[in-house]
């Protein structure tokens, strides 16, 4: 105490850098946007609007900062008004008394002693964006704008003062081409939290109670893991495709496979070895079968014995009756890996002749008529799916998870549907 004195403590609660997690600061370089991405409660409006204060402030009350006309953009004024600046992390809550601004509601502006302003805008309204310039901006939930292209590029146009304008932006990521686009951008820097980075300044059993509701979904990796899950174009699949298939409770199955697409490699370098779990009902025609894909037990990294291992376990846990395994790559000795775990396991080896493509079209073709389900906890092996097109797979590696979900689902629906169907096709 006697090291800091009196006024140490006192200016303390307003040292942002003191007290900062390490994504709630922008990072050191030249850089012309800094993205503040993560998920719901992760800090990223205290972030941006510590970072104006930054920009405004000077070393005493009355002098000058880096900037002194900068722009407030939210999608509503409203927003931007009870967030931005009113909010229990705006710019008012966060600003020490002898320098906070001033809210001039007429005008929708802040004012700071030294003289520096803050104009509030609405990505509604991206018009209202054309005359005026400034030397910063700050842009809350870009990724939620309902005309988020025409606002960013009218934004800026209007950032022409002072030696190096900048933009702070935070969000949630959402699969918007605007936020893509912004992050592929070579002056775009981009720092990233979940929403467990914050957890200390968080109402106690929020986290808990969301996690437990949203965890293992594709909601949950977006809004509380803060990762962008961006769709590929001309994909199988798309996310908002596979959130419909979401489901909690599973009927009683008919059958129950576990299909392995193994990996010959081990170590940290390693291919994924896909393991999947995968249930369904074919009582009744072919046409009124459904899957359900019920677990995701892929590992990686570890020796054959290890992978045979994990998928025989996942036979035992979920009651399986047989386990499917692509042998490509392997062949003879994926059987006889397997055969030294359990020597009596029901296996059965298959042999790709086509692409993954290929093999993965006419499983995406139930998913569009509604004949999967998942539940919850399959994201890594959703967003596999998502990067899955017609020309091949648009991901890092290869997609063991996907490779493995195809096996599962032409052995259960696929192809005994084909079985079935092929006699009455033959008398016609």
């Amino acid at each position: 105490m006697n090291e800091i004195g009196e006024g140490g403590l006192w200016a303390l609660p307003f040292l942002f850098e003191f007290w900062a997690l390490p994504h709630q600061l922008p990072p050191l370089g030249d850089w012309r946007v800094w993205v503040v991405m993560g998920g719901r409660g992760a800090g990223k409006t205290r972030a941006g609007a510590e970072w104006m204060r930054r920009q405004v402030e000077g070393g005493t009350p009355l002098s000058r900062g880096r900037a002194r006309r900068l722009a407030l953009v939210g999608e509503t004024y409203d927003q931007v008004r009870d967030v931005m600046v009113f909010g229990e992390s705006g710019i008012l809550e966060c600003s020490p008394p002898d320098r906070r601004p001033i809210w001039k509601a007429s005008e929708r502006k802040l004012v700071w002693p030294n003289g520096a302003s803050a104009q509030a805008f609405s990505a509604h309204d991206a018009e209202a964006l054309r005359g005026p310039q400034f030397d910063a901006a700050w842009a809350d939930e870009l990724a939620k704008w309902k005309k988020a292209d025409e606002a960013w590029d009218m934004l800026q146009f209007t950032l022409r003062l002072g030696d190096d304008p900048r933009v702070c932006v935070t969000t949630t990521p959402r699969n918007v081409g605007v936020l893509k686009r912004l992050l592929a951008a070579p002056s775009t820097v981009v720092t990233h939290a979940p929403t467990e980075a914050n957890r200390a300044n968080l109402a106690a059993g929020f986290l808990e109670e969301v996690r437990t509701r949203y965890a293992g979904t594709r909601l949950g990796r977006q809004e509380l893991d803060g990762v962008l899950l961006a769709d590929t174009e001309g994909a199988l699949w798309t996310g908002s495709a596979l959130e419909t298939a979401w489901i909690a409770d599973v009927p009683a199955l008919d059958r129950v496979v576990v299909a392995l697409d193994p990996a010959i490699s081990a170590g940290g370098a390693a291919d994924e070895c896909g393991i999947i779990v995968v249930g369904a009902c074919t009582k009744g025609p072919p046409q009124d079968w459904r899957a359900y894909v019920l677990a995701d037990c892929t590992v990686q990294g570890v020796s054959p014995t290890g992978w045979a291992r994990a998928a025989i376990a996942a036979m035992e846990q979920f009651g399986a009756e047989r386990l499917i395994a692509e042998v490509n790559q392997g062949g003879q000795l994926v059987e006889e890996v397997i055969r030294q775990v359990d020597p009596l396991v029901p296996f059965k080896a298959v042999h790709a002749t086509r692409g993954k493509a290929a093999r993965a079209e006419p499983v995406a073709a139930l998913y569009e008529q509604g004949r999967v389900r998942h539940v919850p906890g399959l994201e890594l092996l959703e967003e596999q799916m998502c990067l899955m097109t017609a020309r091949g797979y648009e991901g890092a590696g290869s997609p063991d998870r996907v490779d493995a979900l195809v096996w599962a689902l032409h052995e259960l629906i696929i192809a005994p549907s084909r079985q079935l169907l092929q006699p009455r096709l033959r008398v016609l």
